[in-house]
């Protein structure tokens, strides 16, 4: 029988065929869902392959450094003082200039002389007068022509006579204003022809033979900071320069809770400049650490600082460590064994306690064969 011809003539048979096989196929699909699902156990899921993580791992050693702790402050010179005139006069001359370096005694203004070298001839006079009746007395009474109490008299005239004449002098001196120790003219604040009492500002002098950098620590800073300890202060103008330190406040300040602290630098050619801002590095004791490249630095999900080890079962631990000092090329840490497999390449893909598999750091030798090739 011709098969087209019966289909044409009967064609509930193609719809009975075509559901025939549509049934057949459903069938199937549900017998190999129904196997799929009895045999789950053989299923591994996203995180238990039984693989474990390739990471690169570089054995680091423990060794001691010092610590430094560093504190921001600013250049000053040690001493800064104002000088006033001690005697009255009109500014004669003017012998030092702002900004020039002037030894202890130097002559920075003088004022004009009036009666002052007269005033003390007249008391050097005075005083031989004075002394030579008393010694003329003396030698009277032992022949009792003179009393004690003209000799007394007469003693105390002379004792009058010469602290006149002292007056006299000093006033003389006191003309000339004088640099009191090596430094530097910082500013003068009279011009010659200017009449000055006694007490009046005149110049302000500054000791800058030695500067000092000041700041301040924090509380929990200054348990290894004592006085005397060496120090590096670094400039704003590029200079570094070595120094000790002078003073640590014993008492914090009650409004920050910090601690006043100052480094002495020597500053003998003056090349250094006051004023400016200083970084300055003070040891802190001794630390035992690895030095790491700060990228292998991360934090577990306590918001603890730490990197990832491999411990002796090779596993992934996550230790936490402190930064002790940090330089442009890595920082410090401690907080890890003397000797420690560190993940260097891959800590971002593994967890606490999971297996892992080592590779070891290529050395410079083979990368630069490599290279080669």
């Amino acid at each position: 029988m011709n098969l087209k011809a019966t289909i044409s003539r009967r064609p509930w048979l193609l719809a009975l065929l075509a559901f025939a096989l549509i049934s057949i196929w459903m069938a199937s699909g549900l017998n190999s869902e129904r196997v799929i699902k009895t045999d789950t156990s053989q299923v591994a899921g996203p995180n238990n392959t039984g693989s474990a993580v390739k990471v690169q791992v570089e054995t680091m050693y423990a060794e001691p450094i010092t610590r430094y702790v560093t504190v921001y402050g600013r250049t000053a010179p040690t001493r800064t003082v104002t000088l006033s005139a001690e005697t009255e006069g009109r500014v004669e001359k003017i012998n030092a200039r702002r900004g020039i370096p002037v030894k202890a005694g130097e002559s920075i203004l003088e004022l004009d002389m009036r009666d002052r070298q007269a005033r003390v001839e007249q008391s050097r006079a005075s005083v031989r007068e004075h002394r030579t009746a008393y010694q003329a007395q003396i030698s009277l009474q032992s022949d009792g022509y003179v009393s004690d109490t003209q000799l007394a008299e007469t003693l105390a005239k002379l004792e009058a006579a010469k602290a006149e004449l002292v007056r006299a002098e000093l006033d003389l001196s006191n003309r000339v204003v004088r640099a009191p120790f090596d430094g530097i003219l910082q500013d003068r604040t009279v011009e010659v022809g200017d009449f000055v009492r006694i007490g009046d500002d005149v110049a302000t002098f500054v000791d800058n033979m030695t500067l000092i950098v000041t700041g301040t620590l924090a509380e929990q800073e200054i348990a290894n900071i004592n006085v005397g300890d060496e120090a590096k202060a670094s400039l704003v103008t590029g200079q570094t320069i070595n120094g000790k330190v002078r003073y640590l406040s014993p008492v914090a300040e009650e409004a920050t809770r910090t601690f006043r602290v100052e480094v002495e630098i020597d500053n003998s050619d003056g090349k250094l400049p006051a004023g400016v801002t200083a970084e300055m590095r003070l040891k802190s004791g001794e630390a035992i650490a690895q030095k790491i490249s700060p990228a292998l630095l991360t934090l577990d999900s306590a918001g603890s600082l730490g990197i990832f080890i491999v411990d002796e079962f090779q596993r992934a631990e996550f230790l936490p460590v402190t930064i002790e000092r940090s330089e442009s090329d890595g920082v410090w840490v401690s907080g890890l064994p003397e000797s420690a497999n560190v993940i260097t390449v891959g800590q971002g893909y593994v967890s606490p306690g999971q297996q892992v598999e080592t590779l070891r750091a290529p050395t410079e030798t083979a990368v630069a064969a490599e290279s080669l090739r």
